[in-house]
């Protein structure tokens, strides 16, 4: 039986709500600068910056006879110098404080301005004053991660709080991780799982992913195999790395959901290629066993030497690798050397 991944992986990412995202994931390394609203696609004119990577917050297309938000539009696009200037005519112009974010954004980012985080907090606490949930989940975020001058946890949460109170599902999100930390507030599973369940109805994969496992272990929440598999399944469906590897575990056990080892072996495979060490040795030893997949010591012994060298040893796979033949152990070494090389640049 392929064992699950303990609830403790997730709470042990908590000592300072460290996460990567996508969607509501707070920065543990203070002053890097990563971008609160989605980023787009075409080449930047040779005047602005390219794009950067990441996103948390969402961009507000204009609705039912509004302006278009050109200030916008420009960000999404990567012309920050036009987005610039188009947000500044509208706080000008009418006050906006979308536009009031988006220049916060900008600055915090060195997005077609020079990065100034002092003048981001702002813009940011500006905007929020005048109600932008945007705003308030970029200050807490400002004021977890300790840039502009911010530190403080209260205040934190009580921006995530009102945040989320207006529909904001990463700030729900990041207020039931402060539930499960039990720093800023008592812990509390049951809170938590409320604010997951506000963040995932919304379609946040790392709240669905996170609901799952209080219903796994009923915590929180009464025990229930059948909605964590939905609950993973939907997580998994939006690519959130550690739901593919537990929805896959949960299909190859029959747990919650019907069993199916050949979509488990598919799914840990997709989970393998895009650097999961845990997904890599499951996919191992289904290729050793021929579960779910046909055998393949070549690419068996292959994955776990990935695995191994991203932290994730099997004592099992090291004794069958050791009963191939050398042509065949050759030829995963071979085929494993090039993860291997970018595993070691990276450490």
């Amino acid at each position: 039986m392929i064992d699950r991944i303990c609830v403790t992986r997730m709470l042990a990412a908590l000592g300072f709500l460290a996460a990567a995202l996508a969607a509501g994931r707070l920065e543990a390394q203070a002053p890097t600068a990563t971008p609160l609203l989605p980023r787009p696609f075409p080449a930047a004119k040779p005047s602005d910056p390219k794009p950067a990577a990441g996103s948390s917050a969402s961009a507000q297309p204009a609705r039912g006879g509004r302006e278009p938000d050109l200030a916008y539009g420009a960000y999404q696009r990567g012309y920050f110098l036009t987005a610039f200037a188009e947000a500044t005519r509208r706080v000008d112009e009418k006050g906006d404080p979308r536009a009031m974010t988006l220049l916060g954004e900008l600055y915090s980012n060195g997005l077609g301005v020079p990065l100034d985080e002092a003048k981001a907090a702002k813009w940011y606490q500006l905007a929020a004053s005048r109600g932008d949930r945007g705003a308030m989940f970029a200050l807490a975020i400002f004021h977890i991660s300790r840039r502009g001058g911010l530190h403080d946890r209260a205040e934190a949460a009580r921006l995530f709080a009102a945040a989320a109170k207006l529909g904001h599902a990463a700030a729900a999100y990041d207020l039931g991780l402060l539930y499960l930390e039990g720093q800023q507030f008592p812990q509390d599973f049951a809170r938590a799982a409320e604010f997951f369940k506000a963040a995932a109805q919304q379609g946040n994969a790392e709240a669905q992913y996170a609901l799952a496992t209080l219903y796994k272990d009923g915590k929180g929440v009464e025990k229930n195999p059948a909605e964590a598999a939905r609950l993973l399944a939907a997580a998994a469906l939006a690519e959130n790395p550690d739901a593919e590897v537990e929805y896959a575990i949960a299909l190859f056990n029959g747990t919650g959901v019907a069993k199916d080892e050949a979509k488990a072996a598919a799914l840990f495979r997709k989970a393998a290629l895009r650097g999961s060490p845990i997904a890599q040795n499951r996919l191992a030893r289904l290729l050793s066993m021929g579960r779910g997949a046909a055998t393949n010591p070549t690419d068996a012994i292959k994955w776990h030497l990935i695995a191994k060298a991203g932290g994730n040893g099997d004592p099992y796979l090291d004794q069958f690798a050791a009963q191939q033949t050398p042509q065949i152990r050759a030829a995963a070494e071979k085929a494993a050397r090039p993860w291997l090389a970018v595993l070691q640049q990276k450490s």
